[in-house]
């Protein structure tokens, strides 16, 4: 287990409830960091380094429904294809995967799985509209810190 300077383990600084019983409003991000489709490839890599995130959401307008999602991992395989004047529209996966705040996260989970991504837009469940974003790294700080010990 990796420790600290003094050679005590790491607190947990995560609090939720644990894996089983936590929903996707227990570990998502709150926001949305977006960009729009005619930005540069440059320009969300400028919006990921900026605000140190690993997924942009493509849309026309802030707080419209998102067209697509740009992923770190999608952004390093434009650049090694050497694809720099693309645009976040054609870089970006179509039909972003969402889920509701109010689903377990072990569906949120499965979702992430089935789709093979590492971040899902997370939903309002009355309105449609998206709120915020789970990343995988998210349900990490669930299963590890989760519950009691």
């Amino acid at each position: 287990m990796p420790t600290g300077t003094t050679d005590q383990p790491l607190a947990h600084t995560f609090a939720a409830p644990a894996f089983e019983h936590a929903s996707v409003v227990d570990a998502m991000r709150i926001g949305i960091i977006n960009c729009h489709p005619t930005a540069s490839l440059k320009d969300v890599a400028r919006i990921m380094a900026t605000y140190r995130i690993h997924s942009v959401v493509v849309n026309e307008m802030e707080g419209g429904s998102p067209l697509g999602v740009i992923g770190a991992v999608d952004l390093a395989a434009a650049a090694a294809r050497g694809s720099f004047l693309s645009t976040a529209a054609e870089l970006a996966r179509a039909e972003p995967v969402t889920v509701a705040a109010d689903e377990s996260l072990g569906r949120a989970a499965h979702l992430m799985s089935e789709h093979e991504v590492s971040h899902l837009v997370v939903i309002q469940p009355q309105t449609g509209h998206p709120v915020g974003m789970l990343s995988a790294l998210d349900v990490a700080g669930v299963l590890a810190w989760g519950g009691t010990a």
